[in-house]
């Protein structure tokens, strides 16, 4: 579709300012390094220039609002060019979650993004299109697209690369059907166990947050913005904690996964969220917004709203106040609905907002367009031809990061399950498909927003059961009942804040299901059998946005009945799916195995029944600290050398079908405070009888309480993959800025000595060396090194 207007938009350039260790003819490079994305040049700002000139004050409007898709289309899925005159004659800036509030295949949303484009392209005075957003935080969602893990489990995966496959096979498919926003990653720092949505996050720790969030872009908006789909870093800032910290923990923690995002991949877009920070909600906050992203950060991208975050009466009762406040303090673009933002015409004719204010978040809008291609003479709007969802390629996906994603937390030695067993499989997530779907996957954003059960495509996502039915070892049986349903009632209530649409949902809403509850039942079978599976925990409405329980227990009945299992003296396996780890107490004492599966995707019930089977060796560790005591506060493993006793098991932790010994670790003895990069490497044999991964984690510590850096800081990791007997020498190499501290409005790298350590998991520490860093302080307004790197064995 070719617009003379809007012709001769230039490449999107990418310089890479990355670091590399002087280390002979082959110095390695620091891949995550800083990585400058330019959004504009000279040619782009003259075209935008020009651009702006043309349009009228009711089209620049325009491009700082969204509608949904919906509204344009009617039963047929034809579009109403009636509605479209009468709703956006002037254009539209956004379209939110086009594919999750749809039924469409793909060729149907596909068409309708076409028909919508196209339209405005040949019936709006400038002919600019709009830009197509959805969540794709467990891949795309829309319907029968390919279901991954939730985050939460994906980062106990500790890799990054297969993070990276993920959203690269994500952004394939939305470029296809012509979206080119992705209203994800959450990258917030979560470290309250007790968090409604910490299911959606990397976790607590910063550093791990920051690693997955930057691999997230890396996949996302792989090729270049024009051929990639634009991340956007949320929630901005301390939405899942930490927003109202000291000014030294803001910056080197909860700050970090969104800067790292943003100066090592090029993110372009934040979200504002829900919140207050420093007592100024943040859709409002100049502090947040001009003062942390654009001034110290340097973002030149676009800042957006989360849904209805501005229609929050503290701010102001007054609609148009809202705006011109968030609009002055650098908020550019308001979703979903036109709302405040609707009012700026009059808050600039009131002298509410200057019309450079006004012109420089449609200017921004705008560079976004250009940046995907939008703006280019022959726009691509959808892929021609047929398009296939959830293809084998991306299943093995979501199967690769389930089975690397699932925890083993305890094992007596009952697992794996092998030989002539009699195996009782009990609970109510043994037999759902809700077991393995987390918050806004597409199946839960319609059950919970809409109350549409859209059912299993083509049994797209299996269940446990199933899984263990179809796999189930050879002279083994397997006999199933539920037991009891997850909650009697529904022990649920609303958050309050996040999302005022949930103000209007039935709280007392649950999973419906046809099935058998009897207690007496499933004791009966276990009584009968060799050992009993139970697969018990959250389900959708238990955990997620706007969705509190009031506390981490096992829901319900579930931990009754558990009790009531393991009194049969069978060894019983604990199966836990959910979005928070769920505090077991002494019930993790008295179960034979524990086996923490979060929210695994589609392919979790495979993975999970592999795992238990030990067709594959499990590998995870845990991205939280694992409480065994009801928790609603901050904590976090990198406050103390010592184990917080109120946890059942650190970060970092987890169990494997092997063992594997650590030796040899070495870190150079010395390195000067602007030097580049030191050397460390470790070597790990598997000792035991079967292949598995070991995830190497590097910590680092201060050897003196005054010098300022926490206790003990992850910074760095690597997955080994060893078979039985095989040693493997690992090595990284680190930047003495990953010893820097935060003070005065300013990072400093201060001579001393500092401990490198090399561990199997926060608390099993394995080896650690000392470096001395030489030569005078360093002072730097940033940092240009977030991460350490794996250098490939020579």
């Amino acid at each position: 579709m070719k617009n003379p207007l809007l012709a001769g938009i230039a490449m999107i350039t990418v310089s890479t300012a990355a670091s590399c260790v002087s280390q002979g003819d082959a110095a390695p490079t620091f891949r995550h390094a800083v990585k400058e994305v330019s959004i504009s040049n000279d040619s782009i700002e003259r075209v935008i220039d020009d651009l702006y000139a043309r349009m009228t004050p009711e089209e620049r409007l325009a491009q700082l609002q969204s509608i949904y898709l919906s509204e344009f289309f009617d039963e047929n899925l034809q579009l109403d060019t009636a509605k479209c005159r009468r709703l956006i004659p002037n254009g539209i800036g956004h379209i939110p979650q086009y594919a999750g509030n749809s039924m469409e295949t793909p060729g149907q949303l596909r068409d309708m993004v076409v028909a919508l484009q196209r339209w405005l392209v040949e019936n709006t005075p400038s002919g600019i299109p709009a830009m197509f957003h959805e969540e794709v935080l467990s891949g795309f969602c829309a319907y029968g697209s390919t279901i991954y893990p939730q985050q939460i489990g994906q980062a106990c995966s500790f890799n990054t690369d297969l993070a990276a496959k993920k959203t690269r096979e994500t952004a394939r498919v939305m470029r296809k059907l012509g979206g080119t926003l992705s209203l994800s990653p959450m990258v917030d720092v979560v470290r309250n166990p007790y968090f409604n949505r910490l299911e959606e996050s990397y976790g607590e720790d910063a550093y791990l947050s920051a690693a997955f969030g930057a691999a997230f872009v890396e996949g996302l908006q792989d090729g270049g913005l024009d051929k990639g789909v634009l991340t956007c870093s949320k929630h901005f800032l301390g939405y899942g904690g930490g927003g109202d910290s000291d000014c030294k923990e803001l910056y080197e923690e909860i700050l970090l996964p969104h800067e790292a995002m943003i100066r090592t991949q090029g993110s372009k877009v934040v979200m504002m969220g829900y919140h207050q920070v420093r007592d100024t909600f943040c859709t409002v906050n100049y502090d947040l917004m001009q003062g942390i992203l654009r001034d110290y950060l340097g973002f030149d991208g676009m800042i957006v709203s989360d849904y209805g975050a501005m229609d929050q009466p503290l701010i102001s009762e007054s609609s148009i106040d809202r705006a011109a406040m968030a609009i002055n303090a650098g908020m550019d673009v308001e979703f979903p609905n036109p709302g405040n933002y609707a009012l700026l015409p009059e808050a600039v004719e009131k002298g509410l907002v200057s019309e450079a204010t006004f012109e420089r978040a449609v200017k921004r809008v705008l560079r976004m367009k250009a940046a995907v291609g939008l703006l280019d003479e022959n726009p691509v709007f959808g892929a021609e031809g047929d398009i296939v969802y959830d293809t084998p390629e991306e299943r093995q996906t979501a199967y690769d990061i389930a089975a690397q994603s699932i925890v083993l937390l305890k094992n007596d030695g009952v697992l794996p399950l092998r030989g002539e067993k009699r195996i009782a499989l009990v609970g109510p997530n043994a037999d759902s498909m809700w077991a393995m779907l987390g918050d806004y996957t597409y199946p839960s954003m319609q059950l919970f927003w809409r109350g549409l059960d859209t059912g299993n495509p083509g049994n797209q996502t299996g269940t446990l059961k199933e899984a263990m039915e179809r796999l189930l070892p050879e002279g083994a049986t397997l006999e199933y009942t539920a037991g009891c349903d997850w909650t009697e009632p529904q022990a649920r209530t609303s958050a309050g804040g996040g999302d005022q649409r949930a103000r209007w949902l039935d709280m007392t809403r649950r999973v419906e299901r046809d099935e058998e509850f009897d207690v007496d039942k499933a004791i009966a079978l276990a009584e009968n059998s060799d050992v009993v599976v139970a697969a018990v925990g959250e389900n959708i409405f238990l955990c997620g946005e706007n969705r509190d329980r009031g506390g981490l227990r096992l829901p319900g009945k579930q931990e009754e009945f558990v009790e009531r299992l393991i009194a049969t003296g069978k060894p019983v396996v604990l199966v836990m799916f959910g979005g928070r780890a769920l505090v077991l107490g002494d019930l993790a004492d008295k179960c034979a195995a524990i086996v923490h599966a979060w929210y695994p995707g589609e392919e979790g019930g495979n993975a999970v029944a592999d795992i238990l089977y030990g067709n594959v060796n499990p590998s995870a560790k845990l991205s939280v600290s694992y409480p065994k005591v009801e928790l609603n506060e901050q904590v976090c493993y990198n406050t103390s050398l010592d184990m917080d006793e109120r946890m059942q098991w650190p970060f970092g932790y987890g169990m494997s079908y092997t063992n594997y010994e650590y030796s040899g670790f070495k870190v150079d003895d010395t390195a000067s405070t602007d030097t580049q990069a030191f050397a460390i490497s470790v070597d790990v044999t598997n000792t035991g009888d079967m292949a598995g991964d070991e995830v190497v984690q590097l910590y680092v510590s201060p050897t003196d309480a005054s010098q300022p850096l926490k206790p003990i800081k992850l910074a760095g990791f690597s997955r080994v993959s060893l078979q039985p007997g095989e040693t493997r020498t690992v090595r990284f190499i680190m930047s003495p800025q990953q010893l820097g501290y935060w003070a005065d409005k300013q990072w400093h790298i201060a001579p001393g000595d500092y401990l490198v350590k090399v561990g199997a998991s926060s608390a099993d520490i394995r080896g650690e060396e000392k470096i001395t860093l030489t030569g005078e302080e360093v002072s730097m307004p940033l940092r240009s090194v977030y991460f350490s790197e794996e250098v490939a064995e020579i």
